[in-house]
């Protein structure tokens, strides 16, 4: 049922959302009872195993590592206790890795931890981001992200995917699953807005339980070892600033933030993943810090008061952003209650370190032993030490990848129908149809991120080989021969179509590089000018025309909503666009067999920049739960531009990389000191180039230096340069009054023998540089230094930095090697305005 109310030209509405719950009033942090028994034998095997095993084994049982980073035989070595593959990562690098592989390796892995010498054997388990079906993996069903099932308010929806996942997790030998995400998102700036099911905590609660339900449940033979994520607040983090400081009060993160772990914890899930946010309370000021270090809710929280049996996993290299700790050494965060550290790539100095800070009393052997306990005990549940992946029921099934029956239901449930002016929809079966748009046969723009790669970029529809686009769906429903396809209207004569589809939306991103800056706008044609131009044009044909918005979170689209008739929010559908061509079409005057049923999870911009905690009529067109079905007749009147709203704030920071290039820059490699041929580094994370092919010059690779993948680390065989470029210049004088500094991270490899450069390009022949060299020489290899060049460094008097369209660029030479990371341009009146600049500026 759906009620429309109009406020201020608001629309709003609200349906019954059954099996959903209620808000709670905790006054602290619940006590959960676990649906798991108190088995004493279990717990006297425990203890056993424990107290037989060396403080080595204890360590590596602590230890999870990236397989691209480990062996087998390391494994066997170091008594590793896991393995994960991170986004991108697959067996043999082979980003199509079959069924067969992964169980290959798998089996690999489990038998090497169970050929150590010891007394005890405890097996490797393996961890994975199956977060949208088992999403790493070639030719698996891809589900709706989060964002789109919440639209379905529908328990048993979730239950049910979560079930599908395992199989197909447990099919290819893996046997944990980090999933589901129980973030409560509160500003669409995120860019992990698309993995929370809601900014409502009970329906984050309800779908909680029925996940992990679904995805672990006791223990069958097609169950794995769920992971409630990420410990606390990463929905709630000002600006939506990704692994920023969420200020809340402790009513809010207990009773909002915390829904999703209440509904976990009586599911009984037995892993729960610490965040990188950090917690400042904003009614008592209390500073919690970064998650993986905060003991008062790991410990005292989490175990403590609500009870958690099982263990705490760290994320991607967290425990190196506390105070005084490394990737490898962090006895905070183990003293705070991180039971395994996910150490990625650090993993053999971090058990050495951690092995010294025991042997030192640093880290308590009480604590070492809790840890272990815990991730042994759970291992014990998951009956992991019972068979190894190959032996296990369905292993190396690749039928139990597929689910796509469900997965289009899915889709079906989760379309949010957003205007339906003079009830454009349904279409007639059989109508001449002119499909348009840049997402309508792209299957990576429908999956979105965490789809085979990490931020689910360089992917192309023959990555989905069981997938079907959005245009293919439209012909199915259709007729083949009644649909067109063209990128754009542009010179299609469309006297002869009934109605013009359009599917438009955002591309691929993923954390942190799907942060929308506090400075800039919600408005999707802010980032995306194509789709307008599109739906400009297929509005001025005069013929019907049906937007169908693929987006990882609401987004200021009163223009697109004006060149509409009829308005889909599909939110990122996953692998069967079929579903969403579902409800699109029906037969003549016949009842449509399918009806949208879904209702935002999430309420929708009326306005370029919402302010969280603003007047609601003033913020959201659409109220959470907003969502018209066919028997809903409303006519959306036109909506306000705010064309004059370019900015949301003053900006301070100008991003030119982060793990990928911002838009509009791109970075690129450029042979010879002047001029040459030149190559686009593009966004594949995994790529290692070497170019050019017949003579390098130039070696690359991603590696990490604060983050995941977020740093292009170079080596230079001759001359060349490596730069930032966008096609249209900037004006950075905004920013050189600000006393602004073009600043990024480094770690050196190999010193320079010849000049470094860093330059700036301001158009043909223009160039402003400042050398290096020195400054760099003065730095230790294989260290982190954060350099600051303030922008006054690069021009002389008379001179100006009007249009830069190169913000970035290195020229040298060989022999050097370098990674750089988290480019951009920043204020900086305290810093920029007294430093001096390195070398000499040169021409």
């Amino acid at each position: 049922m759906v009620m429309l109310m109009a406020g201020r030209g608001a629309v709003a509405a609200q349906t019954a959302s059954p099996g959903t719950g209620k808000p709670t009033h905790y006054t602290d942090w619940p006590h959960i009872a676990s649906p798991r028994k108190v088995d004493p034998q279990l717990d006297a095997r425990v203890h056993d195993i424990v107290a037989q095993m060396s403080l080595a084994q204890k360590i590596g049982q602590m230890t999870q590592a990236e397989i691209k980073s480990i062996t087998p035989d390391q494994v066997r070595q170091f008594y590793i206790g896991s393995v994960l593959n991170g986004g991108g990562s697959w067996p043999q690098g082979n980003k199509h890795a079959g069924t067969a592989d992964w169980l290959a390796l798998a089996d690999r892995y489990y038998d090497a931890s169970m050929a150590v010498d010891a007394p005890v054997k405890v097996p490797v388990i393996w961890g994975t981001d199956a977060v949208h079906g088992h999403s790493n993996v070639f030719g698996a069903t891809l589900f709706p992200h989060n964002i789109g099932l919440g639209a379905a308010h529908d328990p048993e929806l979730i239950r049910q995917i979560g079930a599908a996942t395992a199989r197909a997790v447990r099919a290819t030998g893996v046997d944990w699953a980090f999933a589901p995400t129980l973030a409560v998102a509160q500003n669409a700036r995120w860019g992990r807005t698309y993995e929370s099911f809601s900014s409502d905590g009970p329906l984050v609660h309800a779908y909680a339980r029925a996940y992990v339900d679904g995805l672990q449940g006791h223990f069958g033979d097609a169950n794995v070892l769920a992971t409630a994520k990420h410990f606390i607040g990463d929905g709630a983090t000002v600006n939506g600033t990704d692994q920023g400081v969420a200020k809340v009060s402790r009513r809010d993160m207990i009773n909002v933030h915390g829904a999703g772990y209440v509904g976990a914890l009586e599911a009984g899930v037995l892993s729960v993943m610490a965040s990188y946010n950090s917690w400042d309370d904003a009614v008592d000021g209390t500073n919690y810090g970064k998650m993986s270090g905060a003991r008062a809710l790991l410990t005292g929280a989490l175990k403590d008061k609500m009870g958690f049996p099982g263990f705490i996993v760290s994320d991607w290299n967290a425990i190196g952003q506390l105070p005084g700790c490394s990737n490898a050494s962090c006895p905070q965060a183990i003293k705070a209650g991180i039971d395994m550290v996910m150490v990625p790539d650090d993993w053999r100095a971090f058990i050495a370190n951690t092995t010294r800070q025991v042997q030192d009393g640093e880290i308590p052997m009480a604590r070492i032993d809790d840890a272990v306990s815990r991730i042994v005990r759970a291992k014990l549940v998951m009956g992991a030490f019972d068979k190894r992946p190959s032996q296990r029921a369905g292993a190396g099934d690749a039928s139990r990848l597929q689910d796509r029956a469900l997965a289009r239901r899915a889709v079906r449930e989760s379309l949010v129908l957003l205007k339906n002016n003079r009830d454009m929809l349904p279409l007639r079966r059989g109508s001449r149809v002119l499909v348009v748009g840049k997402s309508a046969d792209s299957i990576a723009n429908q999956v979105g991120g965490w789809s085979l790669t990490w931020q689910g970029t360089d992917n192309g529809n023959a990555d989905f080989p069981h997938a079907t686009s959005v245009l293919a769906g439209i012909r199915a429903a259709d007729g083949a021969t009644n649909v067109s396809y063209r990128a754009t209207p542009d010179g299609v004569d469309t006297g002869t179509f009934d109605a013009i589809i359009a599917v438009i939306g955002e591309t691929p991103y993923a954390e942190t590089m799907g942060d929308i800056l506090p400075s800039a706008t919600l408005r999707h044609g802010d980032r995306h000018p194509e789709d307008l131009a599109v739906l400009k044009a297929a509005a001025a044909s005069g013929k019907p025309v049906v937007t169908v918005f693929l987006s990882g979170r609401p987004l200021f689209v009163n223009a697109l909503l004006n060149h509409s008739d009829a308005f889909v929010a599909g939110w990122l559908p996953g692998s069967e666009g079929e579903g969403i061509a579902d409800l699109l079409f029906a037969d003549g005057q016949a009842k449509p067999a399918f009806d949208f049923t879904g209702t935002l999870s999430m309420p929708w911009p009326r306005v370029p920049c919402p302010h969280a905690g603003g007047d609601p009529a003033a913020n959201w067109l659409f109220a959470r739960g907003y969502g018209l079905h066919y028997a809903a007749h409303h006519e959306l009147p036109a909506l306000p531009l705010h064309a004059e709203v370019v900015t949301c704030a003053g900006s301070s920071t100008l991003p030119i990389f982060h793990t990928l290039a911002q838009s509009p820059f791109s970075l690129y490699l450029g042979a010879g000191r002047d001029g040459g041929k030149v190559q686009a580094v593009g966004a594949d994370l995994n790529a290692m180039i070497e170019w050019p092919a017949e003579q390098p010059v130039f070696s690359l690779r991603t590696v990490q230096v604060n983050t995941q993948q977020d740093a292009k680390s170079i080596t230079w065989h001759g001359p060349g340069r490596f730069f930032a470029k966008s096609p249209q210049p900037t004006d950075l004088m905004p920013l050189l009054a600000t006393h602004a500094a073009l600043q990024f991270d480094l770690v050196i490899g190999t010193p320079a023998h010849a000049p470094v450069t860093i330059y700036m390009g301001c158009g043909e022949g223009c160039t402003r540089t400042v050398n290096v060299g020195a400054m760099f020489a003065a730095y230790k290899t294989g260290r982190r230094h954060a350099v600051s060049i303030p922008l006054q460094c690069f021009i002389r008097p008379g001179e100006d930095l009007a249009r830069v369209d190169v913000p970035f660029g290195v020229l040298a030479a060989a022999p050097f090697s370098a990674a750089f990371a988290n480019v951009r341009i920043a204020a900086d009146s305290a810093g920029a305005a007294a430093a001096t600049c390195p070398g000499t500026v040169a021409r």
